[in-house]
C-alpha cells in the first residue's frame, strides 16, 4: 500500500467562485471542532440542496423548505449557466408539502450536455436556498471521467470524514453512493461510539420502522455538514442496499424483521422506500443505466427489495444433517444453493441487463459498469485463520468451531456468505454469461462489507471483468470481530481466494474511478473516521484494468 500525504487534487474541471469555496472551507474547521452538528439555527431551507441522477439533458434537484406554519407552499427554482444567475436557462415551481416530508424535487429539462449549472429555490417571503452546483451528464466522444464511490455511512460508528474530503475536491465529475446510506439499527448497537449519536443528534433512538422513524432517520443524517456540501457541489446517483429498510432485506422480508412485534413486511419496505425517494435526489425507478459519452455505461441495479430471493441458511442445513459436515456440505451445494429459480435481481431485471449490456457495446461504448450493492467475487474462510487474533485476544471455542467449519466448507466449495452474490450462484453465473456474451469490458462496484476487495472474475474458465468494492464512510468492516494485524489478515484472504487480488479490512474511506478510453485506474482512498474529524488521507491503492484484459494490475 503506498503510504502518502494528502495532497490537494489538480482543478480539471470549473471550480465554484472565491466566494463559495470560502463558504464551503468553513466545512473542515466545522468538521473539526464543532459540537453538535445540529447546533447551529435552522432557516427554512433545513437541509440546504441536492442534485443527482442525471443525464444528458436533466438532473434532478432537491431541496427541503419548513414554512412556519408547516403548511404546503410553492418555491420558485431557477437554474443558471452561471453562478450569479446572470444567463438563467430554466425556471420552474415545485411544491414543499407535509405529505412529502418537505421534501422537494423538480427536474429542468432541455439542459446542454456535459454542463455545470448553477441552481437555487426561493419562497414567496424572500427565503433563499443555498446555491447549488450540478452537472449533466455528457453526450459523445470523452477523454475522462471521474467518479466518486461510497457505501456504508454509520452515524454511529464514526464521522463523515469521506465525505468532508470528497466535498473539498474540484476532480469529481458525478458522485455514485451504492447503499446504507443510513442504518435502521437502535443506536445503541454495538459498534457505536459512546455518546456518539448524542452529539450528532440522530434520532430516533430505536430501531427505525414506520415512516416517521425513517423521516426522522434520514433527517439527523442529512444534518450532517459535510454530507449536505457534498451533495450541494456534485450530482449523485444513490441507490439502497438493506439498510435503508432492515438488515439483509429480501423481496418478501428481512433477517432482522419480526412481523410480530414490527408489523407487516410490506408496510415497513414501503416507508423505507418512501422515505428514500422522499430525502434523496432520484426518479422513482429500481434500476436505471446511465450513458457516460462514449466512455461508458454505467447499470444502476437492484438487487434487495424487487426480485432476490430469500437467503439460505447456512448454519440450519449443516446441522439437519448431524455429525457429517461433509455430505451435508455438498448436498447443500448441489441442492439449495445452486437452484437455478433463486435470484438476486428478478427475471425482468436480468433480462433489461443482458439486453442493455449487448446493446453497450454494440453502440462502441468501451466500458460497462455496475454500480450495485453486494461482493460478486468468491472469498473463501482461509485455513489459517488463527492469525486473525492478536495476542491476548483469544476467541471463544465457539467461534473457533464456526472458523474451522467456514474453512472446512470452502474447501468443499460452499461459500461463507449468503448474502452475497456467492449466496446466488445460478444467478451469479447468468449474469457473468450475459456480460461474456455482450463481450462487455465489465467493471463490477460494489460496496455493503465496509471493506475494500478486488476481485478477477470468470466464467467458464475464461476472464469476464474486474470488481472493486469500496470501504465503507464510517462503519466498522472486519476490524470489529478480528483484532490480528491487518496486513497479515489481507494476505490470508488473498493466498487462500484465486480471484481476489488485494483487499485491505480494516480501514475507512471511499474509491475514485478515473475512466479513460483505454483503462479504468481506482484509487481507494483510506481516511480515519472512528474517534476524530479530519480531512488527513493516511494511506491510498491504486489497481488498474486496462480495455480488453479484463484482468486488475498494480498501478503507481
Amino acid at each position: 500500500m503506498t503510504e502518502k500525504k494528502c495532497a490537494p487534487p489538480s482543478p480539471t474541471f470549473p471550480p465554484l467562485s472565491r466566494r463559495s469555496l470560502l463558504r464551503a472551507s468553513a466545512i473542515g474547521p466545522a468538521l473539526l471542532m464543532s459540537g453538535s452538528l445540529d447546533a447551529a439555527p435552522r432557516a427554512a431551507f433545513t437541509h440546504s440542496v441536492a442534485s443527482g441522477d442525471p443525464e444528458q439533458r436533466s438532473v434532478t434537484l432537491w431541496t427541503r423548505y419548513v414554512s412556519p406554519d408547516a403548511a404546503a407552499v410553492w418555491l420558485q427554482v431557477e437554474v443558471a449557466e452561471d453562478e450569479q444567475f446572470e444567463r438563467i436557462v430554466f425556471r420552474s415551481s415545485a411544491l414543499s408539502s407535509p405529505d412529502r416530508d418537505f421534501c422537494v424535487h423538480t427536474r429542468p429539462e432541455k439542459l446542454k450536455p456535459g454542463t455545470y449549472y448553477y441552481y437555487r429555490f426561493r419562497a414567496a417571503n424572500g427565503d433563499l436556498s443555498p446555491t447549488g452546483r450540478t452537472r449533466t451528464l455528457p453526450e459523445g466522444p470523452l477523454e475522462r471521467f471521474r467518479i466518486g464511490v461510497f457505501s456504508c455511512a454509520n452515524a454511529t460508528s464514526g464521522w463523515f470524514n469521506a465525505y468532508a474530503h470528497a466535498a473539498a475536491r474540484d476532480d469529481i465529475d458525478l458522485l455514485v453512493h451504492l447503499g446504507d446510506y443510513i442504518y435502521e439499527s437502535k443506536l445503541s448497537r454495538s459498534d457505536a461510539l459512546e455518546g456518539m449519536a448524542e452529539l450528532r443528534g440522530i434520532e430516533p433512538a430505536h430501531e427505525v420502522v414506520s415512516l416517521s422513524d425513517y423521516r426522522k432517520r434520514y433527517a439527523s443524517y442529512r444534518a450532517d455538514p459535510a454530507l449536505q456540501e457534498l451533495h450541494r457541489r456534485f450530482p449523485a446517483i444513490v441507490m439502497w442496499d438493506d439498510h435503508e429498510t432492515v438488515n439483509n432485506s429480501w423481496t418478501n422480508g428481512a433477517a432482522n424483521h419480526d412481523p410480530a412485534s414490527e408489523g407487516r413486511w410490506t408496510d415497513r419496505m414501503a416507508a423505507g422506500v418512501q422515505a428514500f425517494y422522499e430525502w434523496l435526489p432520484m426518479r422513482e425507478k429500481p434500476y436505471s443505466e446511465y450513458q457516460l459519452g462514449d466512455l461508458a455505461t454505467l447499470f444502476r441495479l437492484e438487487t434487495r427489495l424487487t426480485g432476490r430471493t430469500e437467503q439460505l441458511d447456512l448454519k440450519e442445513a449443516i446441522n439437519d444433517h448431524g455429525e457429517d459436515i461433509a455430505a451435508a456440505a455438498m448436498s447443500f451445494r448441489d441442492g439449495p444453493l445452486n437452484d437455478p429459480t433463486r435470484s438476486m435481481m428478478g427475471a425482468g431485471q436480468e433480462q433489461w441487463l443482458a439486453e442493455s449490456l449487448a446493446t453497450s457495446t454494440a453502440s462502441g461504448t468501451k466500458w460497462q459498469i455496475l454500480a450495485q450493492q453486494v461482493i460478486m467475487g468468491r472469498s473463501r474462510m482461509p485455513e489459517d485463520f488463527e492469525a486473525f487474533f492478536g495476542p491476548g485476544d483469544r476467541p471463544s471455542n465457539r467461534k473457533l468451531a464456526e472458523m474451522e467449519r467456514a474453512a472446512r466448507l470452502a474447501a468443499i466449495g460452499v461459500p461463507i456468505h449468503m448474502d452475497r452474490w456467492e449466496g446466488y450462484p445460478a444467478a451469479r453465473r447468468r449474469l457473468l454469461q450475459a456480460s461474456q456474451n455482450a463481450e462487455a469490458d465489465l467493471v463490477v462496484l460494489s460496496g455493503d462489507s465496509h471493506n475494500a476487495w478486488a476481485f478477477n472474475l470468470d466464467h467458464d474458465d475464461r476472464p469476464v471483468g474486474v470488481e472493486l468494492a469500496v470501504q465503507g464512510v464510517s462503519s466498522l468492516g472486519m476490524d470489529k470481530r478480528y483484532h490480528g494485524d491487518p496486513a497479515t489478515i489481507a494476505k490470508r484472504f488473498v493466498d487462500a481466494n484465486p480471484d481476489l487480488v488485494w483487499c485491505d479490512t480494516s480501514q475507512r474511506g471511499y474509491m475514485v474511478l478515473d475512466i479513460e478510453a483505454d483503462r479504468i485506474v481506482n484509487e481507494w482512498l483510506f481516511i480515519p473516521s472512528r474517534f476524530a474529524r479530519t480531512a488527513e488521507v493516511s494511506a491510498t491503492h491504486r489497481m488498474q484494468v486496462t480495455r480488453g484484459s479484463r484482468r486488475l494490475s498494480f498501478s503507481e
